[in-house]
């Protein structure tokens, strides 16, 4: 039987989860001020306390690098939901929301470059421990596959080619960011959009126009 929590120990929950949001706002500042290799100490020092207090909510660096993780996920999928969605009401076109969805991952890039470094970098991960940038490539893309299967009406080969696009556009976009050489983001969007497309519409159904 589960035992029964006391309002003296409940009444702490919301503290508790507010510290954690707070502590996990400080770290990105942190990451952002000192890159993507940033160690505890600069994490506590941009909360304002110590690391004992910082281990005492996330247990461990790999907690804390998971809980970054998944605000970064939080913020990137909400944003590629509303572009998306955007460009659908506007023209109903598959080829516009898809080149919006490309858009959206690669303003993450372009905004936040130390951040994105940071998860994709892993520097506070330890090793054995389940990987959040999976995580958070599995969301995209099966958010990608539900606006391909839109589309084609094919839900298991839809999630297949959503996780696809999502493969090549990580790929052009960590190249992009490692060896820049000039191009712009609406210029990397146009090309990868061009490329995804090419695949994407020999896919559609009579129906849909592009």
């Amino acid at each position: 039987m589960k035992p029964v929590r006391d309002r003296r120990s409940s009444r702490w929950d919301t503290h508790r989860e507010q510290r954690r949001a707070e502590l996990v706002v400080a770290a990105i500042e942190a990451v952002r001020a000192h890159g993507a290799g940033v160690g505890m100490d600069d994490v506590a020092a941009a909360a304002g306390t110590s690391k004992t207090v910082v281990y005492r909510h996330f247990q461990d660096r790999t907690g804390l690098y998971v809980a970054v993780c998944e605000a970064v996920a939080a913020t990137l999928v909400t944003r590629i939901r509303a572009a998306v969605d955007t460009a659908r009401d506007a023209t109903g076109s598959p080829h516009a929301m898809v080149a919006a969805g490309i858009d959206a991952y690669l303003w993450l890039i372009e905004s936040d470059r130390e951040v994105y470094r940071f998860v994709v970098h892993r520097p506070l991960l330890d090793s054995g421990t389940t990987d959040p940038v999976t995580d958070l490539t599995t969301v995209i893309g099966d958010h990608v596959a539900q606006v391909i299967d839109s589309a084609v009406h094919d839900p298991r080969a839809a999630r297949s080619w959503g996780h696809g696009v999502v493969g090549l556009v990580r790929g052009a976009a960590d190249d992009w960011l490692a060896r820049p050489d000039g191009t712009t983001r609406a210029e990397l969007t146009a090309r990868l959009t061009d490329l995804a497309w090419t695949g994407l519409a020999g896919l559609r159904t009579p129906e849909v126009t592009p």
